[in-house]
């Protein structure tokens, strides 16, 4: 610990990154960024100084080629290209936890080297590695890791004061901006009162869903605005596709908007959203957004319930379900995890703080004492045929008891993130390099082998013998060598292409290059497909337009989505 006593509190999201600081006696407070206890982990380079969160958003207005909005994502990749160069992903956390770490010296009065840092439950050893590279370039010294689940776990039994039984079981249920995550956590030695894990607490299940999260929630209320001005078609290409700083603008404002009114609908049964360009407003309800939200939020209940069960875990040994991250306000989410485990969720009024104080806590208290056996919070099963309500309370009080709402202990103003996730808002994760690296090296070599093939079959039928043969006895060679050389290469080059681009629209690309590489040599042998082996020929043709045709039909749908729209 450092001289001053201060200690460090980072929850390094995806999105956002929230700090807390712990004085030296005792009092823990959230860091404050730009006014909010959010800072955007986006980061924005331009070949000066790295721009870390309000700042990047502001500057990436302008170029947005040198944003990163999620370099939590980009962990496994190693370099990150940015502008016109690339940049090392350790120097963009390092960016991002500098920021973090002026903040606090900022308040503290002097530098706190006392940290802790959290991670997703899965994260082994290599990105871990990664992690203390990151913390040790921000000058922050060696830091503590814990995992987030367990951080929620100590602020649930420690800042909330709910007792754990030896035997009891804690749910997190994790909702930020661009993942899902679920974890059941147990007291790691309850007996002997000797912490095995940080907090005396340990994950022991977890899974998680990298396509469910408050930025693919705030697309939903984007696509009930796209259906409602459908007229508005200009305007729309504009905000997909922007050409100048007002478009950027623009665009950045309607998803700020959507985000905003997602989160004013946790609060009231309806709002107004406004978007730009078309000169439009559109009215929606709690009730129409639960109903384009249910699918969504029903595969977290689902998984939840799943997660619990793998556990081994019965509903009476949980001692409560906990609700972490921004997205976890939304009162369907407290519905349908009530009717899915029968157990009333506890949430409290900023869940987006949690996981930064409760690792302060994590980090430094021993085991929870055993309490008291006490009755299981099981409330009786609600009527199957009940409806989803339109307002609070989420659950219907004559069928199962609403959640529990716990006041936060630091009062903020309302939460308003900056950044309106101008790429790429529902993406999944990157792929690693290594994997990237190994399907273009295998488009080049089905490219290769293609070539060879055509060019081999192009010889042979060039030649004089063949040439002087009006009984085609050499198509036989021709055909075979297109079977075994040019046909495997278009296979191949159909699936590296595949495999290297990452968005949909440069998939179907791939489809219709690779499709149509298969169908242009047998269509151009149309005379020998009766002869011999030439029988072949118009089924490898027959599947190379299928290709090409797939990628054409898929390609308009895939250039509408905002996944390839950002």
């Amino acid at each position: 610990m450092n001289a001053t006593g201060h200690r460090l509190g980072i929850d390094l999201g995806t999105s956002n990154t929230v700090a807390a600081l712990a004085e030296p006696g005792g009092r823990v407070r959230p860091l404050l960024f730009d006014g909010s206890p959010l800072l955007p982990s986006a980061v924005f380079a331009d070949g000066g100084p790295l721009l870390v969160g309000a700042d990047a958003v502001r500057a990436a207005v302008a170029a947005p080629a040198g944003l990163e909005a999620n370099p939590k994502r980009r962990i496994d990749d190693g370099t990150v290209w940015l502008g016109e160069r690339e940049y090392p992903v350790t120097q963009l956390l390092a960016a991002v936890l500098s920021r973090v770490a002026a903040e606090a010296e900022r308040v503290a009065g002097e530098a706190v080297t006392d940290v802790v840092l959290t991670h997703p439950a899965a994260w082994q050893r290599t990105r871990l590695g990664v992690l203390s590279a990151a913390v040790e370039q921000a000058g922050l010294g060696p830091a503590r890791f814990v995992p987030e689940p367990v951080a929620a776990a100590a602020y649930f039994a420690t800042v909330l004061g709910h007792r754990v039984r030896p035997e009891g079981a804690i749910v997190v249920y994790d909702l930020g901006a661009g993942t899902f995550d679920v974890s059941v956590v147990r007291q790691s030695a309850p007996l002997t009162g000797v912490s095995a894990a940080p907090g005396g607490f340990e994950v022991v299940a977890a899974d998680g869903l990298t396509d469910v999260g408050g930025l693919d929630l705030d697309a939903l209320v984007v696509k009930h605005a796209r259906a409602a001005t459908a007229a508005a078609r200009d305007a729309w290409q504009r905000l997909d596709w922007p050409q100048d700083l007002e478009d950027q603008l623009a665009r950045q404002g309607l998803w700020q908007s959507a985000r905003a009114l997602k989160e004013q609908l946790s609060r009231h049964p309806q709002g107004d959203l406004h978007v730009p360009l078309a000169n439009a407003a559109i009215h929606l309800t709690r009730e129409e957004f639960e109903k384009a939200a249910e699918e969504q939020l029903s595969r977290t209940a689902a998984l939840t319930r799943r997660v619990l069960q793998s556990a081994g875990v019965p509903p009476e040994d949980v001692a409560g379900v906990f609700l972490v991250g921004g997205s976890s306000r939304i009162p369907l989410v407290a519905t349908l995890l009530h009717r899915s485990l029968r157990i009333a969720p506890t949430i409290i009024d900023q869940p987006e703080l949690v996981v930064a104080e409760g690792s302060l806590h994590a980090a430094t208290a021993p085991s929870p004492s055993p309490a008291p056996p006490t009755p299981p919070a099981v409330a009786p099963p609600p009527p199957v045929t009940a409806p989803l309500p339109a307002s609070p309370p989420p659950v219907a009080a004559a069928a199962v008891a609403p959640p529990s709402v716990v006041p936060s202990p630091v009062a903020q103003p309302p939460l308003q993130p900056l950044w309106p996730q101008d790429t790429q808002p529902t993406a999944p994760p990157p792929r690693p390099r290594r994997r990237r690296s190994a399907a273009v090296v295998l488009a080049i070599a089905g490219a290769a082998l293609y070539t060879l093939g055509v060019a081999v079959a192009a010889n042979i039928a060039g030649s004089p013998a063949y040439e002087n043969d009006n009984r085609f006895t050499g198509v036989e060679e021709v055909v075979v060598t297109l079977l075994l050389l040019a046909t495997p290469g278009a296979f191949l080059l159909a699936v590296g292409l595949n495999l290297t681009f990452r968005t949909p629209a440069l998939r179907a690309l791939g489809w219709i290059v690779a499709g149509l590489a298969l169908a242009v040599v047998p269509l151009a042998w149309l005379p020998y497909w009766t002869h011999g082996q030439g029988v072949f020929l118009p089924v490898v043709a027959g599947i190379g337009v299928a290709g090409a045709l797939y990628g054409l039909v898929n390609l308009p749908r895939a250039l509408r989505s905002p996944r390839d729209n950002a």
